[in-house]
Parts: C-alpha cells; structure tokens; sequence
C-alpha cells in the first residue's frame, strides 16, 4: 500500500502548482533571475573587439575554453561580463569542502553545525574572490596577446577587465544564493543549467543543418535522437537508484512509557559524487590542448604539438585518460563527501545499528565496503554516459552540446528541482489537510 507521501505526490499537478501562491511566486522569482543572467551574457567586456575575439575564438574550440563556454551559455565566445560565470565560486566550494575533510581546524568549524557552516561559506566566498581575481587577470593576459582584439592594451584594460570579470562572478554567487533562499532549487546549478539549455537550440538547429548538406545522415540523426532518449532515461534510472542499510532502533523507555523499536533506512546513492568527476576529468584533458592552441608551437614539432596530435578530443588516448579520470575522480570524491566513519558514529548515538553488525568500528567498515561497491557501479555509469556520446561527436562532427557532461548536469538539475517543487506542495496539502483536521475537531 502507498504510503501517504506517495498517494500527495501522486495528486500532483499543473493546477495544484498554480494554487500554490508562494510556489508560483518562488517559480517566478527564480524565472526573472535567470533571465538577468541570459542578460549579462550578452555584454561584452569594455575595451574589446566582440567580432575579433569570436573569429579567434572559433579556431580555438578544441580545449577548455569549449568546456567554460558550455557552462556560461556562449558568455566566453562573447567574452561577456559573465565570461567567468560561476565556475570560481564552484571551484572554491568544492576546494574548501576537500579541505574541511583534511585540515583538523576546517574539520572542527564544519562541525559546529549552523556557525560553522556561515563560517565556511564566508571562506568560500573569499576563496572565490581570489580565483576570480586569478583567472580574470589570466584571461586580460591571454587577450592583449591576441593581435586585433584589444583597443587599447596597457594596465588599465587590465584592472578594468579584471574588476568587471571578478565583479559578474561576485554578482551571479550572490544571485545563485537567492534563487537558493527566495526560488526553487539550487541557484548555482540552475544559472549552469540556463546556460547549457540555452545552447541547445542553436546546436540542435546545426545539427539539421549538417543533415540537409549532406554531412550527416538521416539514418545518423534519428539515431541521435533515439540515443538522447535512452540516454536521458538512463540518467534518470542511475541517478534515482539507492543501496539501503536496515537500521534498527530497539525499545527504549522514557519515564513510565515504552516506545516500540523502530526500523529506518540509511540511503547510499549510486552516484554519491555527482557530476563532479566528468567536469574534473574534461577540465584537466582539455586544458593542455588550449595551452597549445594559444602558443606557437600549435602545428609544430615541440612538446605541445605532440599533446594535441595525442591528446586530441575524440582521440583513443583521449578516450582512455578521460574514463580513468572519471573512475579516479568519481571514487575520490566520493570518499570526500561519505565519511562511513562519521556515520558509524552517529548510529551508534542514536542507538541504532545494522541487523548482524557491531556498532562502531565494524559498522563503518561494513559502510565503506557497502559504498565502494556501489561506487564501481557509479564510476562505470559515469564512464558510459560521457563516453559514448564523445564517440558520436568524435564519428560524426556533432555539436559539443550534446556531450554526456552537458546531459547528466541537465538532467541532475531537472530532478532535483521537481523534487523541490512536489516538496513545496507535499507541504501545502499537508497543511491544508491539518487545518481540516481543525476545523472538524471545533465542529465536534
């Protein structure tokens, strides 16, 4: 039988949404802040030749700049205000929370429950400020280097580039938080969201255009649809899937009442690390093909003419180092996140346990043992989904778009705000039927 979280998620729909006051204003909130950011994509950096930049851009497309332009919805070919995007606040996030599980003093903040999460995220936020500033100035560099683009190269492009990049970074943190506080979701996936989803249209529209020259196939395209399908079904299969632990808690007695045991479950995702590892790996692949693209030795005999001629995207090597990043990065950061320990600890608190498990230190080896398991699984989900849609863009010249990072963050997103929404209205109907309850009870 359904339980009654089920049957409420079961009622749910368009209408219930539009009764829903508050939902329909977090909806709309969270609409008008991606739209601002759609906005500033299309502002180009002051001092510089859009038309130029683009035209050099495009001999460039083989490397990580692709990547970056992905995620900032083509703010990189524009060179935009948002050309950093949100990627140094994920970047320092990501760094601060490796870090929180190294150093004993970031340890000990992080478990100073809500003080210490406000203090991490103010580390986060300068962490974030210095990557910007670092990456801006970088960028500055890389574009007075660039015959034709630059109206007038000197310290001051420099600074101002670099107070305009930091500053859309800054801007775009502070609006992913308030999508977070005031919307529905989580505002840093759903600005990387906008600008993926954004490109589809025009990636979609280059691929029919292939197809009525001639380029590709029919036969080729329909496949691609038919794989997307299966593709994006996978995605929602895998990203759903759970291993559950039985946890029992026993009969305790509080004052003269006894409480029956009580039996819960302790959820171990299947993809604990998300779409952090095929980001890492296709970010540390790319980046020696766009040092190449951007120094002299690109088509020449020296070492980084060799990198591209091996390390090429869509190369065997390619292929090989990208799937054992993925591996690598999928089980590293898993061990990050999961701390069977922590957990082992926090059961045997409460007076819970697993059924033929020791409390403690048995119990977290069993954990981990449970977690490396599932974790094979998850890399080798990871693996196929990035790397079969690498072999078609490889085969056929199909847009970068339609990689399986752009899908599985997509995809993620996707889910995780619908959770959010039925969770809203699962909350509303409660509500509603508590006040019932009231009502009917006042009767009486």
């Amino acid at each position: 039988m359904a339980s009654a979280a089920e049957q409420l998620a079961a009622n749910i729909n368009f209408s219930a949404i539009g009764k829903s006051e508050e939902l329909m204003k977090r909806i709309w909130f969270t609409l008008g802040a991606l739209v601002v950011y759609r906005l500033g994509t299309y502002i180009p950096l002051p001092g510089i030749d859009p038309a130029a930049f683009e035209a050099s851009f495009t001999g460039k497309q083989q490397g990580v700049l692709e990547l970056f332009n992905m995620f900032a919805g083509g703010a990189v070919q524009r060179m935009a205000i948002f050309a950093l995007n949100i990627m140094p606040y994920i970047s320092a996030s990501i760094i601060i929370q490796l870090l929180s599980s190294v150093l004993p003093s970031l340890e000990a903040i992080k478990k100073e429950g809500e003080s210490g999460r406000k203090l991490l995220n103010q580390y986060t936020r300068y962490l974030t400020v210095f990557l910007a500033i670092f990456q801006a100035y970088g960028i500055a560099i890389g574009l007075e280097g660039q015959t034709g683009v630059v109206s007038d190269p000197g310290w001051f492009f420099r600074i101002s580039t670099v107070l305009t990049l930091m500053g859309g970074t800054m801007f775009l943190m502070w609006l992913g938080e308030q999508i977070t506080s005031r919307g529905i979701g989580n505002g840093s996936s759903l600005i990387i969201f906008a600008g993926i989803v954004a490109a589809f249209p025009a990636a979609i529209v280059s691929t029919l255009e292939l197809g009525r020259q001639g380029a590709i196939s029919t036969a080729l395209i329909l496949a691609v649809i038919i794989m997307s399908v299966f593709v994006i079904a996978f995605i929602v299969f895998m990203e759903r899937a759970q291993r559950r632990l039985l946890i029992t808690y026993p009969k305790r007695q509080v004052g003269n009442r006894v409480y029956e045991g009580q039996t819960s479950f302790l959820p171990l995702k299947l993809n604990t690390a998300g779409v952090i590892p095929p980001i890492f790996a296709s970010s540390l692949l790319l980046l020696p093909t766009t040092i190449a693209s951007f120094s002299q030795a690109q088509g020449g005999t020296g070492f980084l003419a060799t990198i591209t001629t091996y390390l090429g995207h869509g190369r065997p090597l390619y292929m090989v180092v990208y799937v054992a990043l993925i591996v690598f990065f999928a089980f590293f950061y898993t061990a990050i996140v999961f701390n069977p320990t922590e957990t082992a600890d926090n059961l045997k608190k409460h007076g819970g346990f697993l059924p033929g498990i020791r409390p403690g230190e048995r119990t977290a080896q069993f954990i981990d043992s449970v977690l490396m398991k599932i974790t094979v699984l998850g890399a080798g989900y990871l693996a196929i989904i990035c790397l079969l849609p690498e072999l078609l863009i490889s085969y056929a010249a199909l847009p970068f778009y339609f990689g399986g990072t752009s899908l599985l963050i997509v995809v993620s997103v996707t889910m995780d705000t619908v959770a959010q929404v039925h969770g809203h209205l699962q909350a509303q109907q409660y509500e509603g039927l508590v006040k019932k309850a009231k009502l009917r009870g006042r009767k009486r």
